[in-house]
């Protein structure tokens, strides 16, 4: 059964997902996977590295809006991340998304040290995986999960990423063989 969206957002993901290879956004299969997640897990707080132009973030609050929860989303470029807001606001769930432009890393220093997040989304910059993991690892609360995009797909850039969950004593994980590839971990 796939999920049940309503006209709106039906009409816009459809959209979206003609423009896939444009701003390099998850496949519909990684989008239903990440919904799925955030429910299953009653999730309230979700940070996404790496917006775009909205279509992970569609799947995300739409499912956050289901367990009352709260989006924190970050994008570098200011014109995506335009996109984005527009997409969010026509799909009604602005209401629970902050986005930030900026870059990731920064934008994730200048967090409050209470700031934390029990569900994390990354697609951005490949190479910074292990750096977004290191920095984000303070802001994450136990029993959080942390879902990370195109792991197959480029599995060199990001096997830095890869090395520092497995070695990490934390968290269990495991690769979907979804299209492009995700990592899923889960903190113990």
């Amino acid at each position: 059964m796939d999920i049940v969206l309503d006209e709106i957002t039906n009409a816009k993901m459809a959209e979206l997902e003609q423009t896939q290879k444009d701003f390099w956004n998850i496949p519909r299969k990684t989008g239903v996977i990440l919904n799925m997640f955030i429910k299953m897990m009653g999730a309230k707080s979700a940070l996404e590295i790496g917006t775009s132009n909205g279509y992970s973030g569609l799947w995300l609050s739409k499912a956050l809006k289901e367990t009352g929860g709260h989006l924190t989303t970050i994008e570098f470029y200011e014109k995506r991340q335009s996109i984005a807001i527009e997409n969010f606001k026509l799909c009604d769930v602005m209401d629970i998304i902050t986005p930030i432009q900026g870059s990731a890393c920064d934008v994730i220093r200048s967090f409050d040290d209470d700031k934390k997040f029990d569900f994390v989304f990354i697609d951005a910059s490949k190479r910074e995986y292990v750096e977004y993991f290191n920095l984000i690892k303070p802001h994450l609360t136990q029993k959080c999960m942390i879902v990370a995009d195109n792991i197959i797909s480029h599995a060199e850039k990001v096997q830095t990423f890869v090395d520092a969950i497995d070695n990490d004593d934390e968290f269990q994980y495991e690769i979907i063989e979804v299209p492009g590839g995700i990592l899923t971990a889960y903190r113990n």
